[in-house]
């Protein structure tokens, strides 16, 4: 099964607000809990390993045409994602 990882960070995220639906990577169950709460990984390593799989996701979802057309593509840094 795949599900839909929002960011933990920027994207407008919040105490029981998710991150902007534009910023959300396609991870099966495991993936999506060892970035969110995976204790083996630095929070680095886990906004990296997201990050790896949002633009995936998003690639794919531009070459089969399904993203938006109206949306624009995210920027894909987590320096961009971070900032207000």
């Amino acid at each position: 099964m795949v599900q839909a990882a929002h960011a933990n960070w920027g994207g407008g995220k919040g105490r029981g607000i998710k991150a902007d639906d534009n910023l959300v990577a396609a991870l099966c169950l495991k993936c999506h809990y060892e970035i969110d709460q995976g204790k083996d990984l630095t929070k680095e390593q886990r906004q990296q390993k997201w990050l790896l799989a949002h633009v995936n996701t998003v690639a794919r979802l531009q070459v089969s045409e399904q993203w938006p057309v109206d949306v624009p593509t995210p920027t894909f840094t987590i320096e961009a994602q971070l900032s207000p």
